[in-house]
């Protein structure tokens, strides 16, 4: 029997460590937390704010195995993560597990699963540090007290099932508010004007005006660039209007004036100089979601998975299994001095030795990080990507990829820049124009920092690019210029951009809200609470998210506070360094917590019982209509009910809305637009049995439904077209019987579109699965089809499911790989590449553009 037992959080882990320790350890895995504050009750004593934790249910079969295993030890090494999160793990198991054995307890860290930091980390075992053990508690209960106290009062004013959080709420009040910037934002016009010149050396250029008399010029109007052209000779010919754009959108066209001398264009002043420009330190967390998410178009959850893979440890060949990067959640750049000599050995002999600089680069580590974390890097310089990329999936080796050469850039030269400014007088005027060229790549060479689109978009629109050449003749101070054009154009502000996972993460981490180990639960919480959800890759606040975020507000202004929420992020960290008492942040919280939570049930408005009124007429009784808020959202209500049962959904799926933050009173008048719905007005009839259909609203929005029901539960679809018209498609019986009821197999409108099933729904359930025409590659029995997962995400599977459960992301073709002979290959859909069929055999890179002919074939 093992002397000593390890015990990890995953298999994954466990399996790799136990390589490395050899016989006399047995490695087991707790699968996470085993024990956590009870479900269905508080949990927490209000006065002292003592927990009781109790052993979670999913795994009382994991904690007997590890008490069996704990008997017959002599020694037990917790061994879960190196933060507050793993902390309290090892805290957790040592209480339920103490009392059934008489070992030792040893903590050990590491921050990258590799034989020499496991054997060092077993030779200098420590204590489970306490301190940050309550910091992980305090988080813990201060999340439960604000979710278990104020999430029943949301479902007592709104609805079952909403709930509100500590961080979570500060995050939905960021997106909110930013998208009432967005709905305030007043366009105005502006505009530029820049000169195309040449000094009769090439390359030619453009200058920018950008002052008159020595002040700065604002060109706010179209008559203001009509009033430069015309000082300095040249006039607008004609105008024309811009395609696909704005009303007020135009371009022009100008030329110089007959017979008016046109003002001179003269060098009036020549600076250049060398810029350099430094690499950025190795990844943090945030940091790396962010990059992720620009250069890769990674979710912030995806990218945390694939980095705990990477960091669990891959098979590598012969090597077996070997952890390829450090801890992943971590908020410090701090590298060990060991990695930092072998990136610069790697960097000259890869590079040459003038890539090098003369001293290792030190980057300076925020505040609020722990120190004894290192900067997420390759644990070992040994397994470049191009190595590791056979034993890798696509996703994992593009992720590590990205880490490797922002790992190496850290450590290489700065980039050199050959900088000029050239200004330029045109009369009252000043132009200038800016050049650089690359003189000495440096980090370059390896690895360049995305950008946000949203500034990307703006720099492109200014003409700024800090990494891209841009080359200016020689010039001399007094030299005349050929002026060959200019080019006047019109611009309109934008509004702030809503947010995308990048730039929200971005925000929550510059304004100290959560850490980043926490950044994509937060994102999936709001999320699938339907606060707030995704148009293309930006976040949007729902309605439902408007109404919640603006009692939260009303009610609880600190706790949704985005300076409130970062202090109580500093007091967190206080307590991990042991410099405030765990139970005193507590109860300074609750003080002002219990305040709010009285006032809030005593005057939080009632939205369930909430009835506004408007100026529509009931179409059934006479009666008002008032406005109310339902399950899916607001709803015109007979104010006679329940007399009168009577409701109307609001026009446009309720995009005439009223903004929830004016709803102060029940007694305010709303003016309420309901156009009369081109489906309700024909009244067509139930396909089924004749009676008239008429429009409901479910879960799934708008639907029409047979008058008759319950006894017909016929439904159709509801589709708002671009005119903004309602069209609902009724079912086409096909020849093609059931192959359960025989009854005819019809095409039906769903959620997610078009698909094929039985006529006699609900009688009989029986879809036909849309094939690929592709044999599954497991069972070989059954057919690769076109499924959706419960949140309507396409996915393919074995239609023999459940006797094979074989499934794929990607959509098989039927065509065997010409390289390998496998016998199918996958579509795979980027916005750089376009449409491509793919082979994921291993070993194997076939690709191959997808053309109409390629479909015909």
């Amino acid at each position: 029997m093992a002397r000593s037992l390890v015990i990890v959080e995953s298999p994954a882990k466990a399996k790799t460590i136990n390589k490395f320790l050899g016989r006399n350890y047995s490695v087991k895995a707790s699968m996470g937390h085993v024990r956590d504050l009870p479900k269905r009750k508080l949990g927490v004593d209000e006065e002292t704010f003592e927990p009781d934790y109790a052993p979670l249910p999913d795994k009382k079969k994991t904690v007997a195995e590890l008490k069996k295993a704990a008997k017959g030890a002599q020694a037990i090494y917790l061994a879960s993560d190196p933060d507050r999160e793993g902390e309290a793990i090892c805290w957790h198991l040592k209480e339920l597990l103490e009392s059934d054995t008489d070992a030792e307890f040893h903590r050990v860290l590491f921050n990258e699963i590799t034989k020499r930091a496991i054997l060092e980390a077993f030779e200098q075992p420590r204590e489970i540090d306490i301190h940050k053990v309550e910091a992980q508690q305090a988080r813990r209960i201060l999340d439960r007290l604000v979710g278990y106290k104020i999430s029943p009062l949301l479902w007592e004013k709104v609805r079952r099932g909403l709930s509100a959080g500590r961080v979570q709420s500060v995050a939905l009040r960021i997106i909110c508010e930013r998208e009432r910037e967005i709905q305030a934002f007043k366009t105005r016009e502006y505009w530029s004007l820049r000169g195309r010149l040449e000094s009769g050396d090439p390359p030619p250029f453009t200058a920018k005006l950008v002052a008159k008399d020595g002040k700065k010029i604002e060109l706010d109007a179209k008559d203001d660039i009509v009033s430069v052209l015309d000082g300095l000779g040249w006039e607008i010919r004609s105008t024309q209007p811009v395609e696909d754009g704005r009303d007020d959108a135009i371009t022009v066209d100008v030329a110089a004036k007959e017979g008016v001398e046109a003002t001179p264009f003269r060098v009036a002043k020549v600076q250049a100089k060398q810029k350099r420009k430094n690499p950025a330190p190795p990844f943090i967390t945030s940091k790396l979601q962010q990059d992720s998410a620009r250069q890769l178009g990674y979710a912030v959850s995806r990218t945390m998975r694939l980095a705990q893979g990477l960091y669990e440890g891959r098979e590598i060949g012969e090597e077996g299994t070997v952890g390829l990067i450090t801890y992943m959640r971590t908020d410090s750049t701090r590298v060990s001095n060991e990695a930092i000599d072998n990136v610069r050995q790697f960097i000259g002999e890869t590079y040459g030795k003038e890539a090098v600089p003369e001293k290792p680069r030190a980057y300076k580590v925020a505040k609020q990080a722990q120190e004894a974390h290192e900067a997420i890097r390759p644990t070992s310089m040994e397994y470049p990507p191009d190595k590791v990329k056979p034993y890798l999936t696509r996703d994992e080796h593009r992720l590590y990829t990205l880490i490797w050469n922002r790992f190496v850039a850290s450590q290489m030269q700065s980039a050199v820049f050959d900088v000029t400014a050239i200004d330029i007088e045109a009369g009252p005027y000043m132009f200038r124009a800016n050049g650089s060229v690359l003189r000495a790549p440096g980090f370059l060479a390896v690895y360049t920092e995305a950008v946000d689109e949203d500034a990307k978009k703006k720099d492109d629109d200014e003409g700024i690019d800090d990494d891209k050449d841009r080359r200016l003749p020689p010039l001399t101070e007094g030299q005349t210029l050929d002026l060959r054009e200019l080019l006047p154009k019109q611009h309109f502000t934008q509004p702030p951009p809503r947010f995308s996972e990048a730039t929200l993460v971005k925000e929550l981490e510059e304004n100290g809200i959560g850490r980043p180990s926490t950044y994509a639960q937060i994102i999936a919480t709001i999320t699938g609470r339907d606060y707030v959800e995704k148009d293309g890759r930006r976040f949007s606040a729902t309605e439902l998210g408007f109404l919640v975020n603006d009692l939260m507000v009303e009610s609880f202004g600190d706790i949704v506070d985005v300076g409130y929420t970062a202090r109580m992020e500093e007091e967190l960290d206080q307590i991990e360094e042991g410099n405030l008492p765990w139970t005193d942040a507590l109860r300074e919280f609750q003080k002002k917590f219990e305040v709010d939570l009285e006032k809030a049930r005593n005057e939080m408005r009632d939205v369930k019982r909430e009835a506004i009124p408007t100026d529509q007429e009931c179409d059934k009784c006479g009666k008002m209509m008032v406005l109310k808020w339902g399950r899916f959202g607001q709803f015109l209500a007979c104010s006679g009910y329940p007399d009168c049962k009577n409701t109307r959904d609001l026009a446009n799926g309720g995009a005439d809305a009223v903004d929830h933050s004016g709803l102060k009173s029940a007694a305010k008048a709303v003016k309420v637009k309901t156009e009369v719905n081109p489906i309700e007005a024909e009244a067509e009839p139930c396909e089924k049995c004749g009676k008239p259909m008429v429009l409901r609203r479910g879960k799934f929005g708008q639907f029409l439904a047979c008058s008759g029901y319950p006894d017909c539960k016929t439904t159709r679809k509801v589709t708002i077209s671009k005119d903004g018209k309602a069209e609902a498609k009724a079912d086409v019986l096909l020849d093609e019987q059931c192959p359960k009821c025989n009854e005819k197999l019809a095409v039906k409108q769903g959620r997610y579109g078009e698909f094929t099933a039985c006529s006699s729904y609900p009688k009989c359930r029986f879809v036909k699965m849309k094939e690929t025409g592709v044999t599954c590659p497991e069972c070989g029995k059954g057919q690769i089809v076109e499924r959706r997962s419960k949140r309507g995400k396409l996915f393919f599977g074995c239609s023999e499911y459940p006797d094979c459960s074989h499934v794929m992301w990607k959509r098989p073709v039927n065509k065997k790989c010409p390289e390998c002979d496998r016998p199918y290959l996958v579509e795979r859909n980027t916005k750089k590449q376009g449409q491509q069929w793919i082979c994921e055999a291993e070993n194997c890179d076939h690709v191959e553009a997808v053309t109409a002919e390629t479909i015909e074939a």
